[in-house]
């Protein structure tokens, strides 16, 4: 198979597509202004085309943050794209489409993924649809875009999550995701008042969490939304980690960017060395795929902030570059299989 990355940052959207010949399956990144009647007119474009697409920035050599961009595949592929409406209040109301599209893409754990695009209410979109995937081992990448709205084949959608099971017809695909923080100290807190619809994180070990976390990082009120970049906290999961990025302070509470429960156990996270991380990830991909037809990450907007500060976007598009085709957009979240995360790259490779 073979991936397409075009780019306009026109907002052309057959400026984007030019030199793009017969699609198996298209990804539409666009801006919020342009964004539905360029769904319309990719559809027009490529009739019957399997596509998904969301508000957002995207990316393979460098950042588009503004006009549109198109990814597609081709050469090699079967894909079926669909939507889970209702995704704030019922999205298992919806799940025969998928439990159907699974027959219908016929694929396995090995040759086989979902890449998602989510319009909010992440983590029951995630729980519903592993309970379709999970017979069939099928992995999950995917993020949220911005606007409140998601695209699929031609059509604008809200409170949905836009999705597509795409085979790869020559070779295994495999996802990945990658951490650049570790453990601060062994600062370890039990959360309480938490409230879960807002993702509100109200006390650490019975104190305050705005005090507790100013007070370990010596930091101001001021401080706290930009030091997440460095500082986020982290849900043990196993002998995973899930970050968890602070949104804003709350009185004495923190908003955070994924919910928290009463009784989740938490860590303080730090910044470790980005840099060997991913040159790390990229030896490991490397290692499990001798040959690469194509990468499509996800990082997240956080990320994306932190490395722009850091002066290493560039260099880490670059680095990514050397896996062969790399294409990706800037999430609002990351999703990994029946994870929610933030902070984080996911990615699927493709043999």
């Amino acid at each position: 198979m073979r991936q397409f990355f075009g780019t306009s940052r026109h907002g052309n959207l057959k400026e984007a597509v030019q030199g793009l010949g017969r699609p198996q399956f298209i990804m539409l990144f666009s801006n919020d202004g342009q964004f539905d009647a360029h769904v319309r007119e990719l559809e027009n474009l490529y009739p019957g085309v399997p596509s998904i697409g969301c508000i957002g920035m995207s990316y393979d050599i460098r950042v588009v943050e503004n006009g549109v961009s198109v990814i597609a595949f081709l050469d090699g592929v079967s894909a079926v794209a669909n939507v889970l409406e209702q995704v704030s209040v019922m999205p298992v109301k919806y799940i025969r489409r998928m439990e159907e599209d699974i027959k219908k893409v016929g694929g396995s754990q090995k040759d086989t993924v979902c890449i998602d695009l989510c319009s909010g209410n992440d983590a029951c979109v995630l729980t519903t649809i592993h309970t379709a995937l999970k017979y069939k081992n099928i992995s999950l990448v995917g993020g949220t875009g911005d606007g409140g709205r998601v695209s699929a084949n031609g059509r604008v959608y809200e409170d949905a999550v836009a999705y597509a099971l795409v085979r790869n017809q020559g070779g295994k695909v495999k996802t990945y995701k990658e951490n650049i923080y570790r453990q601060m100290g062994d600062h370890r807190f039990i959360a309480s008042n938490t409230d879960k619809a807002n993702y509100i994180l109200g006390s650490l070990n019975g104190q305050p969490a705005r005090q507790v976390y100013q007070n370990i990082l010596h930091i101001s009120e001021q401080q706290i939304p930009t030091q997440t970049f460095k500082n986020p906290f982290g849900k043990l999961n196993g002998d995973d980690t899930c970050i968890i990025s602070i949104k804003e302070v709350k009185g004495n509470a923190l908003a955070c960017f994924r919910q928290v429960n009463d009784s989740d156990v938490l860590v303080l996270l730090e910044l470790a060395d980005y840099r060997a991380t991913v040159k790390e990830t990229i030896a490991v991909i490397k290692k499990d795929f001798p040959k690469i037809s194509a990468v499509f990450s996800v990082n997240c907007l956080f990320r994306y902030k932190l490395f722009s500060e850091q002066h290493y976007m560039e260099e880490y598009l670059k680095d990514m570059r050397t896996l062969g085709s790399h294409a990706g957009f800037v999430g609002y979240g990351e999703h990994y299989n029946n994870r929610f995360v933030n902070q984080s790259m996911t990615c699927v490779v493709f043999e």
